[in-house]
Protein backbone atom coordinates (compact mmCIF):
# COMPACT_ATOMS: atom_id res chain seq x y z
CA UNK A 1 0.00 0.00 0.00
CA UNK A 2 1.90 3.26 -0.76
CA UNK A 3 2.74 5.41 1.70
CA UNK A 4 -0.06 8.02 1.51
CA UNK A 5 -2.97 5.81 1.41
CA UNK A 6 -1.34 4.09 4.27
CA UNK A 7 -1.82 7.22 6.20
CA UNK A 8 -5.39 8.06 4.87
CA UNK A 9 -6.51 4.99 6.81
CA UNK A 10 -4.50 5.45 9.84
CA UNK A 11 -6.67 8.89 10.10
CA UNK A 12 -9.46 7.04 9.56
CA UNK A 13 -8.84 4.46 11.98
CA UNK A 14 -7.90 7.60 14.88
CA UNK A 15 -11.59 9.17 13.83
CA UNK A 16 -13.51 5.65 14.67
CA UNK A 17 -11.48 5.20 17.69
CA UNK A 18 -12.70 8.60 18.80
CA UNK A 19 -16.22 8.37 17.56
CA UNK A 20 -16.07 5.26 20.16
CA UNK A 21 -16.73 8.35 22.74
CA UNK A 22 -18.77 10.63 21.25
CA UNK A 23 -21.30 11.70 24.17
CA UNK A 24 -23.20 14.41 21.43
CA UNK A 25 -23.50 15.75 18.08
CA UNK A 26 -21.11 18.21 18.87
CA UNK A 27 -18.47 15.68 19.59
CA UNK A 28 -19.14 13.94 16.26
CA UNK A 29 -19.27 17.11 14.40
CA UNK A 30 -15.87 17.83 16.16
CA UNK A 31 -14.11 14.98 15.29
CA UNK A 32 -15.58 14.50 11.65
CA UNK A 33 -16.29 18.48 11.09
CA UNK A 34 -14.10 20.24 8.44
CA UNK A 35 -14.68 23.43 6.11
CA UNK A 36 -14.88 21.58 3.25
CA UNK A 37 -17.90 19.78 4.16
CA UNK A 38 -21.50 20.33 2.00
CA UNK A 39 -23.11 19.34 5.94
CA UNK A 40 -21.68 19.88 9.32
CA UNK A 41 -19.22 16.79 8.92
CA UNK A 42 -18.17 13.94 6.70
CA UNK A 43 -16.77 10.67 7.50
CA UNK A 44 -14.07 9.98 4.55
CA UNK A 45 -13.72 6.01 5.26
CA UNK A 46 -17.01 4.92 4.32
CA UNK A 47 -15.50 2.63 1.95
CA UNK A 48 -14.03 0.58 4.89
CA UNK A 49 -14.58 -2.36 7.11
CA UNK A 50 -15.48 -0.05 10.35
CA UNK A 51 -18.03 2.08 10.12
CA UNK A 52 -19.70 5.15 12.05
CA UNK A 53 -22.86 3.66 12.75
CA UNK A 54 -20.47 0.72 14.67
CA UNK A 55 -18.36 3.39 16.58
CA UNK A 56 -21.43 5.52 17.80
CA UNK A 57 -23.37 2.24 18.82
CA UNK A 58 -20.06 0.82 21.08
CA UNK A 59 -20.64 4.43 22.27
CA UNK A 60 -24.33 4.12 23.73
CA UNK A 61 -26.06 5.77 20.26
CA UNK A 62 -29.35 4.30 19.68
CA UNK A 63 -31.12 4.52 16.02
CA UNK A 64 -33.65 6.56 15.31
CA UNK A 65 -34.16 5.38 12.27
CA UNK A 66 -32.84 3.89 8.82
CA UNK A 67 -33.47 3.96 4.76
CA UNK A 68 -30.07 2.18 4.01
CA UNK A 69 -26.74 1.61 5.50
CA UNK A 70 -25.61 4.79 3.76
CA UNK A 71 -28.91 6.91 5.04
CA UNK A 72 -29.74 6.96 8.94
CA UNK A 73 -30.53 9.02 12.00
CA UNK A 74 -28.99 8.38 15.37
CA UNK A 75 -29.35 10.28 19.10
CA UNK A 76 -26.62 10.11 21.73
CA UNK A 77 -26.78 9.71 24.76
CA UNK A 78 -26.73 13.20 25.59
CA UNK A 79 -30.26 13.46 23.51
CA UNK A 80 -28.97 14.92 20.32
CA UNK A 81 -28.71 13.66 16.79
CA UNK A 82 -27.25 13.13 13.62
CA UNK A 83 -28.31 12.42 10.17
CA UNK A 84 -26.04 10.36 8.03
CA UNK A 85 -26.29 10.16 4.57
CA UNK A 86 -23.83 8.73 1.93
CA UNK A 87 -20.56 10.18 4.46
CA UNK A 88 -22.00 13.38 4.99
CA UNK A 89 -22.74 14.12 9.06
CA UNK A 90 -25.61 16.57 9.79
CA UNK A 91 -27.12 18.38 12.92
CA UNK A 92 -30.22 16.41 14.05
CA UNK A 93 -32.94 14.13 12.94
CA UNK A 94 -33.23 15.15 9.05
CA UNK A 95 -35.82 12.59 8.36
Amino acid sequence: MPKMVDGFWKLIDVQLKELESAKGADDVIRILGSELCVGDGFFHGSGGDETVYDALLAAGWSFLWSEAEYYYAMQAPDGSAITYIEGDIYRGNRR
